[in-house]
Formats: structure tokens, sequence, C-alpha cells
């Protein structure tokens, strides 16, 4: 499992999908999720991303992409049906909710 590779989405594969109102993880912590977060995300910080359950698929985001890969991992783990979104906040170029730092 260490070594398997992570199903990943790019930001602009995932900003395609918005109209189908994907479930979307963004795993940053609660002020960086607060300062800028794509429309209809659930703030779940990487802490606590272990105890949560998803119902199909979901697409899992943070700042660069490390945060989100690990708890795609930790997800899959479970047997989750979870996707890794490359590039995180800082490749994001679609409309965001929240302030700007």
């Amino acid at each position: 499992m260490f070594f398997k590779k992570v199903p990943s989405i790019s930001t602009k594969e995932l900003e395609s999908k918005l109209v189908e109102k994907p479930q979307i993880i963004d795993v940053r912590e609660p002020h960086e999720f607060k300062a800028g977060h794509i429309s209809g995300a659930k703030n779940i910080p990487l802490g606590k991303v272990a105890n949560h359950t998803t119902k199909g698929t979901t697409y899992v985001v943070c700042q660069s992409g490390m945060r989100s890969k690990r708890a795609t991992k930790q997800l899959l783990a479970k047997g989750q049906d979870v996707v890794n979104v490359r590039g995180g906040m800082s490749s994001w170029t679609g409309s965001v909710r929240g302030g700007k730092l």
C-alpha cells in the first residue's frame, strides 16, 4: 500500500466537474479554509480525516497537494472512494468562497 499510486486529478479536471456538485473534502486547517475554499467543500483537517467516512466518490484538496495525498491514502486504506487533487489550492484558478489572506 505504501508505494501504491494514489488516484488523482488536476485542479482543472475538478473545476470541470463542479457542475455535478461533487463531494469535496478540504483537509487544510480551519483558518486556511476560511481564507478561501472551493464552493461546496467541507473542511475536515488532516488530523481528523481518518475518522471521516465518505459516501461515493470524494475529492480531497489541501494547499499544495501533499496533505491531501496523505489524507487520500488514509481514506483509501479504509476502502473509501477518494481522489487526490494535485496541486491543491495553490493551483486552483476557479472561483473561491471566503476571504483572501
